[in-house]
């Protein structure tokens, strides 16, 4: 019985930090397109389809991969594979359009601001 409650309490957990990612991943996005000249997002809901389409492409690059998109965590690979996931999910989603160079900017950006967003955001 113990066990049961432990894989319930270990499933709802993993489910809550998917959706705080995805609600991280939505706020930086957001900051991120607002200080980046070229990289434009129409609405709240292109904004949410964006976070959930760079958090699915995030993790598969990381399964496949094992590295992550992360600026600060994987230097130089790392950036670069934020700029290519920010500018790839532009083919994914209606109402989200970045240049290469708001690409690389956006990398920055988005870097800096996950590196200070309290809270551990791995999954």
């Amino acid at each position: 019985m113990a066990n049961s409650q432990t894989r319930s309490e270990n499933g709802t957990s993993t489910v809550w930090q998917i959706v705080g990612r995805l609600i991280a991943a939505a706020v930086v996005l957001a900051i991120t397109a607002f200080f980046t000249p070229g990289f434009t997002i129409n609405n709240i809901w292109t904004l949410i389809i964006a976070a959930i389409v760079l958090t699915v492409i995030d993790y598969l690059v990381t399964k496949f991969t094992g590295l992550h998109a992360s600026p600060f965590g994987k230097g130089f690979v790392g950036f670069a594979l934020a700029a290519i996931t920010l500018y790839v999910t532009q083919f994914f989603v209606a109402g989200y359009s970045i240049s290469w160079i708001a690409a690389i900017i956006g990398a920055l950006i988005y870097g800096v601001i996950d590196y200070f967003l309290p809270g551990n955001q791995t999954m």
